[in-house]
């Protein structure tokens, strides 16, 4: 019985795509393609290249033929043999420079230092900890947990998201209640317009990205005026046509305050009067250092706010894992948007994440990271305050930023300046402008967003010198 081409495959090597074309015979055809794969780059120096018997019986040619032109090629430079390492792309058989220079600009040179916001410390993700969650769970999972995927998300997750909500939010869910989707972006995919009609009151500060994707799925947002207790909620009543909020109570983003209790309440006030809902953006919710927690808006009002969580920035953005903590008239909604299968989060991350929930990982994490930031947090108020006094640092009671506040009077061209002025140090932040709805009314504020979580350890106390080098002098 003739062997079938998968028992070739791996009994005889790995696949080569070659493609014979061209005038002459089958070797010579072999032998251009071989060449141009190698002078292209597309097989790279130290490539080994599959047994001559492998790569005729893929071709369709001859064993002698596929032998002979290696042994050719490995005469004339390209390809080197050895006993036992098989035979290779040349080390000096390197691709050719192009002869005109690429269509693409070069790439940007990367900033010495990153204080961008959002970004947690990578190299702080608990890799021990989490490997050692992800053999338990793989090992207690069901077999059933490797079939097609439920859309609301592994029930051992969602279970476990409902007590840590619970114990440390204050929310009020059941498991049937919570959703899982693959971050906050995805959240409001889900949401708009398929669930939730349009337009949004959104506050005045955010972030653009967010505001950029609603439009994109023709969803309006209206801006909510923000001061130093949040954003302005008793405006909602006045916003034309919006039947939905979207709010960070626990710490405005990016001025970083928390909403005032009596916003929190015409916030929900509102909601009811309305049929309207609040989402509840909790980015921040576990970072606090100054401050007692505040506790969650939904659980004011199950059925009239959303609370929308992630591990993006507590654990890593890479693991693309969030949570929607609906009213129970919207689930269905929301299901049927997401579709009948889970296509976005991982079922392995979904199971690993909830072992490190329930085996008190996720705690122990969080309070180790909130002990590394608050002293970040710390160092950054120091340096400010000794290097640029007139400069006010707000918004760090909780969170992973500082709002650097540029003295009264200044204008967007300061801010652009000190934007410049960081730049030529090497550094890479945001200022308050960039996070400003377009619609917004109110007066703008002039400022620097610095984000003290993205270096490591070693590396921090160089980009703080850094950035007192490019602060700005005091008027």
């Amino acid at each position: 019985m003739p062997e079938s081409w998968v028992n070739l495959a791996e009994s005889l090597g790995a696949d080569l795509h070659l493609e014979l074309t061209g005038p002459g015979s089958r070797r010579a055809a072999l032998l251009r393609a071989l060449r141009e794969a190698v002078r292209s780059g597309r097989l790279a120096p130290g490539t080994r290249l599959p047994p001559y018997r492998s790569l005729a019986a893929d071709l369709g040619i001859a064993r002698n033929t596929v032998a002979d032109a290696y042994g050719e090629l490995v005469a004339e430079g390209w390809l080197t043999a050895r006993q036992g390492s098989g035979t290779r792309v040349a080390h000096r058989a390197a691709p050719l420079t192009p002869t005109r220079a690429p269509a693409h600009r070069a790439p940007a040179a990367r900033p010495a230092h990153n204080l961008l916001q959002g970004q947690p410390d990578a190299s702080s993700f608990p890799r021990t900890a989490w490997l050692a969650a992800a053999r338990r769970a793989l090992t207690a999972a069901p077999h059933d947990a490797f079939g097609p995927g439920d859309p609301r998300g592994r029930v051992e997750l969602r279970r476990a998201l409902a007590d840590y909500l619970a114990r440390t939010r204050g929310v009020r869910t059941d498991p049937d209640r919570i959703v899982i989707c693959s971050g906050f972006a995805h959240a409001l995919r889900l949401l708009f317009p398929a669930v939730l009609p349009g337009p949004l009151a959104v506050e005045a500060y955010g972030l653009a990205f967010h505001r950029h994707l609603l439009a994109a799925a023709g969803v309006p947002t209206l801006p909510l005026p923000v001061d130093e207790h949040g954003a302005d909620t008793g405006e909602l009543a006045r916003l034309d046509g919006a039947r939905a909020a979207l709010l960070t109570p626990a710490h405005q983003f990016p001025t970083g305050v928390p909403l005032h209790a009596d916003r929190r309440a015409t916030a929900v006030n509102w909601a009811r009067e309305t049929g309207g809902y609040v989402l509840e953006d909790d980015y921040d919710g576990e970072f606090r250092y100054d401050r007692r927690p505040v506790g969650a808006l939904q659980g004011l009002d199950p059925e009239r706010v959303l609370h929308l969580g992630s591990v993006s920035k507590s654990l890593s953005p890479a693991l693309r894992l969030g949570w929607m903590v609906l009213p129970a008239r919207l689930v269905d909604a929301v299901l049927a948007a997401k579709g009948e299968r889970e296509a976005w989060a991982g079922v392995t991350d979904q199971l690993t994440l909830a072992e490190f929930l329930t085996h008190g990982s996720y705690d122990r994490h969080i309070r180790r990271m909130r002990q590394r930031y608050r002293r970040r947090r710390d160092q950054l108020a120091e340096a400010v305050r000794g290097h640029a006094p007139h400069l006010r640092v707000t918004g760090i009671a909780a969170g992973l930023h500082a709002v650097l506040q540029l003295p009264d009077g200044a204008t967007g061209a300061d801010e652009q300046a000190a934007l410049r002025a960081a730049r030529w140090q090497g550094l890479a932040l945001d200022g308050l402008t960039a996070y400003r709805h377009p619609d917004a009314t109110q007066p703008p504020r002039h400022g620097l967003v610095v984000g003290y979580a993205t270096p490591t350890d070693s590396a921090f106390p160089s980009a703080l010198e850094a950035l007192c080098r490019a602060l700005p002098p005091a008027p």
